[in-house]
């Protein structure tokens, strides 16, 4: 087959792999491994099982799944025939999943036995999809049907290759659409700061590759990695795994982290082949992380962006942690990349770029951000800038050497008695008590001062924690005016989005029953 290259894909990049590193492991669940011959094999089988259906490229298709060696097969099999990925989030709702399809327009949808019901529920509601393979026992058969020679197809470095969605459960979340050539930028400025990854290199995904996680899975294959798959997440077996399996790179959100330096087994785990340890997807406490460079040595590395536009900072260790003259780089989130514009516009007119140290909103700019809202012309003017700039909805502020400090989401800001009050800066001040393992600040009513700090925090089991003991914390470290007026413990975890943010909303909600106006934020 002749297949011609007219510029730099996803696809061909991913081919060109497959041919170098053929006989190396590519992919591992369990006890499951593959080649790159033997996953590239897979992938094609799949490409032309959607062929034959009829899908042609530029269609969108739909996935449910967890992480596991068939999820492999549509990460490149989509790719093969040109097809556009909408994953789907297991832990969103059925009205989410039908939202997500239906605004895509997906031709057909893919998914895992354990959430058959759970799709089907939410296509009875859907208008576009014709197609539905479900991964049963009979998925392996179905898939060796198919030939194992590649179909000629022609794909553009402009042509999509993703639409992911924005965090949300609740069905009203937007597709963010990305190109073969966005996607290609924003993975390989993922790598820009770490340690070169080399061929054979094992890459642990913890969280979905649907989701944050995912941005590793395409570095890794085209520099010859292993994407060592996970398909839930338990601290003592996430440790084991990294240790049997000389894991050198993995993602985590703060408090998979958290829950992993506070493991027994973790003062004892000598991990020689860690490199990498990518924080991202929520601001990280000072406690947190300062445990785990104490537990896992200089490996952690922390970056901002969102799913519109990333990455814009990423830091390393050395830097994280570091001592640096009018800078506080453990409380940022890092600098601009070289390559990425990164500004502080004032939130009544996002035109205006404000002077260093002034609090505003976040805009960034760089090769690996959202070309557009798919299909919502609206909502994509309403957060990029007539200049270009993603406006990220987020509060921050720079200082004189770059960093960039975020405070908070626009629409979590705490008004209390004409005081802005920042859930974000109490959560890290709670977050070093020794016994709160997670914890969430929200506004909730009061009569004199209009809104007040409200916090949740989670304990162990067991455990007594008193409600003043985070008071006086909180007073202690930020002043009287910010301390909580409330504080309410449990031991289940948070409520959590499909991408591992604590859902504030979820919590505030039920304390603003009689009142409509608090309704916003993450």
């Amino acid at each position: 087959m002749k297949i011609k290259n007219k510029g730099i894909t996803v696809t061909g990049l991913m081919r060109q792999s497959a041919k170098y590193n053929a006989s190396r492991i590519s992919i591992a669940a369990g006890d499951r491994k593959l080649t790159y011959a033997e996953g590239w094999n897979r992938g094609v089988r799949l490409a032309n099982g959607f062929l034959s259906m009829g899908l042609s490229p530029g269609d969108r298709v739909a996935v449910l799944e967890d992480n596991s060696i068939e999820a492999q097969d549509f990460f490149l099999g989509s790719a093969i025939a040109g097809l556009v990925r909408v994953p789907l989030y297991a832990r969103n709702s059925t009205e989410s999943h039908a939202h997500m399809i239906n605004q895509t327009g997906a031709s057909a949808a893919i998914v895992s036995k354990k959430y058959e019901n759970e799709l089907r529920e939410a296509l009875a509601v859907t208008k576009t999809v014709n197609h539905l393979i479900v991964r049963d026992e009979g998925y392996e058969g179905w898939l060796n049907d198919f030939s194992e020679v590649e179909s000629t197809i022609h794909i553009e470095p402009d042509d999509w290759y993703i639409i992911r969605h924005t965090g949300g459960t609740t069905g009203k979340s937007k597709g963010v659409a990305y190109s073969h050539k966005t996607w290609i930028n924003a993975g390989r400025d993922w790598f820009y700061n770490f340690p070169p990854m080399t061929a054979g290199d094992v890459c642990l995904h913890v969280g979905p590759i649907s989701h944050g996680s995912g941005y590793l899975f395409t570095p890794t294959w085209l520099s010859g990695g292993v994407n060592y798959l996970l398909t839930e997440f338990d601290p003592d077996k996430i440790l084991e795994v990294m240790d049997r399996e000389k894991v050198a790179y993995m993602f985590l959100v703060p408090s998979m982290l958290n829950a992993l330096v506070r493991r027994p087994k973790a003062k004892h785990t000598d991990l020689p082949s860690l490199k990498v340890i990518q924080i991202g997807g929520a601001p990280i406490a000072d406690e947190t992380a300062l445990l785990g460079r104490e537990m896992f040595g200089d490996v952690l590395y922390q970056g901002y962006g969102q799913t519109e536009a990333l990455p814009v900072c990423m830091m390393g260790p050395h830097e994280w942690f570091s001592s640096v003259e009018g800078s506080n780089p453990l409380r940022s989130a890092g600098r601009a990349l070289p390559f990425a514009y990164l500004e502080i516009r004032d939130t009544n007119d996002p035109e205006i770029n404000l002077p260093i140290g002034e609090e505003g909103e976040i805009a960034i700019k760089c090769d690996g951000q959202m070309i557009e809202f798919w299909e919502n012309k609206e909502a994509t003017n309403e957060r990029i800038s007539s200049d270009g700039f993603v406006l990220t909805g987020d509060i921050g502020k720079l200082d004189e050497n770059g960093y960039l400090y975020v405070l908070d989401r626009k629409d979590d800001m705490i008004i209390s008695g004409g005081f802005n009050i920042w859930p974000a800066e109490l959560e890290n001040i709670i977050l070093n008590h020794p016994d709160v393992f997670e914890v969430a600040v929200f506004a909730g009513p009061h009569e004199k001062w209009g809104e007040t700090p409200i916090a949740v925090c989670v304990i162990p089991e067991n455990i007594e924690v008193t409600e003043s003991e985070i008071i006086n914390l909180c007073s202690d470290g930020l002043g009287s005016y910010k301390k909580p007026t409330k504080v309410i413990f449990q031991t289940e975890s948070l409520p959590k989005s499909p991408v591992g943010k604590v859902q504030r909303k979820v919590l505030r909600e039920s304390f603003w029953d009689k009142d409509a106006r608090r309704v916003k934020g993450a």
